[in-house]
């Protein structure tokens, strides 16, 4: 880009070199042309390359991050980034974990089948509990029942299924708790703020810019950043629900599924 501006200068400059002079050039500018030409190519080389640009626009950007949270005051900003990291860790300790318990119903309820109709109950038993995930701990525990009667293999999924959705939903609590603290803290820094600007004022006794431009900086900075937070961590909540609820609805199909394959396995042994 910088090298075609230099080219329309260039030629921006033997324009007006012609319109001053006529139709012509005189000798006495030929080697002001030839000077510009010379030291056209000295400018396209001095031009930063594009790494060079990108890093000092890094640079520019963490730099300006650290001046707005020190101008944001630290006290209130250091509660909210902590109820950054807080949230945030909770959202990818939550998300590994429902991506861990994340099982393939479709192929745990045939390899449940398949081993009923070889192994029976141990090996139906022993498939469960070699499988990863909410959906075969649930498998296991009615399994575990099957000689007591399909009632008590259901109420048992039944019993065990709202264990596991706790175990699922464990941890939401907190991140909501840092989804509606992150804005509070924002607007306390606000009030505070708003305080420090009235003080100001009454102690110089003048209404100036300068006096109050502190205390709203103060201000607008901490509900901007209280503000953000919550934003992110919602973001993370809404998708951390959304596959709880994901895997809540497989516990339940596939629950409905055993029980449906246990009847029609004590059907055919009798």
């Amino acid at each position: 880009m910088k090298k075609i501006l230099s080219v329309l200068a260039l030629c921006s400059v033997l324009s007006l070199g012609i319109t001053s002079n006529g139709y012509a050039f005189d000798a006495a500018d030929t080697p002001s042309l030839e000077l510009l030409a010379y030291n056209a190519p000295q400018t396209e080389g001095d031009a930063p390359t594009d790494e060079s640009a990108a890093v000092e626009t890094s640079e520019s950007f963490h730099q300006q991050i650290k001046d707005t949270f020190i101008d944001g005051g630290p006290f209130f900003m250091s509660f909210v980034l902590i109820c950054l990291i807080l949230g945030l860790a909770l959202c990818i300790e939550r998300i590994i974990y429902l991506n861990m318990a994340t099982t393939n119903k479709t192929k745990l309820l045939k390899n449940v089948e398949d081993a009923l109709a070889t192994g029976g109950i141990e090996a139906a038993k022993d498939v469960c509990r070699n499988t990863r995930g909410p959906i075969a701990s649930i498998f296991y525990q009615g399994l575990e029942r099957y000689d007591e009667g399909i009632d008590m293999v259901e109420k048992s999924v039944v019993s065990y299924g709202g264990v596991q959705m706790g175990l699922l939903e464990k941890g939401l609590s907190w991140i909501s708790l840092f989804i509606a603290l992150a804005p509070m803290l924002g607007f306390m820094g606000t009030v505070i703020g708003m305080i420090d600007a009235f003080n100001a004022i009454e102690v110089e006794n003048n209404i100036s810019p300068g006096v109050v431009a502190g205390g709203i900086k103060v201000a607008l900075i901490t509900t901007v950043s209280g503000l953000v937070v919550a934003i992110i961590l919602q973001v993370f909540y809404n998708y951390i629900v959304s596959k709880v609820d994901g895997i809540v609805n497989d516990m339940e199909d596939a629950s409905i599924s055993l029980i449906d394959m246990l009847l029609r396995h004590r059907t055919l042994k009798n």
